[in-house]
């Protein structure tokens, strides 16, 4: 009886650790399901949770290892809210590793108070803040999205190649907004441009006329609004329009998606901007698979988002382990070369070959390259709004 007891006791040991083994790896998922970006994170949610679906799909993470997503909600200002949600993923819901925030803030608080603190891997696939490059982050910390030290260069081309030397600037007043108008206007100053104003602006209010009183006095060729579409940055685009005080308008990222369409249509017409994105063969795979998907792959992040979710589940694979202290040195190695290049639709392949003892290149949807303190170099598509519609007209 004794050794039958002894048998029953091991049996189940070994059960529980088979079943511990093989249990879904949890991976959180973190964006602004309500704030000033809404209207933007139901696709880069679905762009994560496709990757996740994929490699699933595949059973090749880990040895047959599920993926399960857990989605909370960052809303993109409060950095309270944004890290009770990002604390009980991890200590209630065991995830393994974040993909997100969206929002430069409350990604950064995010990443203070809860990955470093608790060892977990985060990439997020827009959050722009160049103060981001120099977080505290123990080597957890990565971005499939450009610094805004870029954009702001990219921003400073694009309208001096229009011949638009002066503008008026108005910015979110948070991380995001002031790191993108201080880049932006030293590269547009360094480069002989002219800006005549420089203000912030709070999101939420009903009224924006007071703000562009001021922009207008300042004067300018154009307004550049480096504000959210859900929020402020189109309140501000509003007043001006109905004061008549601008009417060409330049957009970074966060103003970018299909609200402001739907918000202007005609009445921005001859307005430009840019936001991350590439014509890669990667890109239109991904567009192809998000269609057939039924969501909308064009969708600013959303590329980013999958990008984000895919090296998470690659560097497990690389680690050979789901702990984020082993895999978190894996995920530059996955995203760069050398190796064989990765590119949407063929993560089970590049699984198949980590597991072999190979080496990968992930490309994935955004021409994925992470430099410096692992971030993307960047690539941005410049826009023009003709007859109330967003052209694309080039890539950068």
């Amino acid at each position: 009886m004794k050794k039958f007891l002894l048998a029953s006791a091991a049996t189940v040991a070994a059960t529980a650790a088979f079943a511990d083994a093989h249990s879904p790896v949890k991976v959180g998922v973190i964006l602004g399901f309500t704030g000033p970006l809404e209207s933007l994170a139901p696709t880069m949610a679905a762009g994560a949770e496709l990757a996740m679906s994929e490699v699933t799909d595949s059973g090749m993470l880990l040895d047959g290892v599920a993926i399960e997503p857990v989605r909370g909600d960052s809303t993109c200002i409060d950095a309270a809210a944004a890290t009770t949600a990002a604390e009980r993923m991890v200590t209630s819901d065991g995830v393994k590793g974040i993909m997100g925030a969206d929002c430069s803030g409350v990604t950064g608080a995010i990443l203070a108070n809860v990955a470093v603190p608790n060892g977990i891997v985060q990439i997020s696939p827009s959050a722009t803040s160049p103060g981001l490059s120099t977080a505290e982050d123990n080597g957890l910390f990565f971005r499939t999205a450009p610094s805004d030290a870029r954009q702001g260069v990219i921003m400073s081309e694009i309208l001096m190649e229009e011949g638009i030397e002066s503008v008026a600037l108005t910015y979110t007043n948070n991380d995001y907004g002031k790191g993108l108008a201080d880049a932006f206007q030293s590269a547009f100053e360094e480069a002989g441009g002219e800006v005549t104003i420089s203000a912030a602006h709070t999101d939420g209010k009903a009224d924006y006329s007071s703000e562009v009183g001021a922009l207008s006095a300042g004067g300018g060729d154009i307004l550049v609004v480096a504000g959210y579409v859900d929020q402020g940055g189109s309140g501000i685009v509003r007043a001006a329009l109905d004061s008549g005080a601008f009417d060409r308008f330049y957009f970074p990222d966060g103003m970018i998606a299909q609200a402001l369409e739907d918000n202007f249509g005609t009445e921005i017409d001859g307005s430009l901007g840019a936001n991350p994105g590439t014509d890669s063969p990667g890109a239109k795979r991904y567009q192809e698979m998000a269609t057939e998907a039924g969501y909308d792959g064009t969708q600013p992040f959303s590329a980013e988002s999958y990008d984000a979710a895919a090296l998470i589940m690659l560097s497990m694979q690389a680690a050979g382990s789901s702990d984020p202290q082993v895999y978190k040195d894996h995920v530059m190695d996955v995203a760069n070369a050398p190796g064989e290049e990765i590119l949407p639709g063929e993560l089970e392949k590049a699984l198949q070959i980590l597991k072999d003892g190979g080496e990968i290149d992930y490309v994935g949807a955004t021409a994925v390259e992470l430099i410096g303190p692992g971030e993307s170099a960047g690539n941005y598509r410049q826009v023009t709004f003709t007859d109330g519609a967003l052209e694309v007209v080039g890539y950068r």
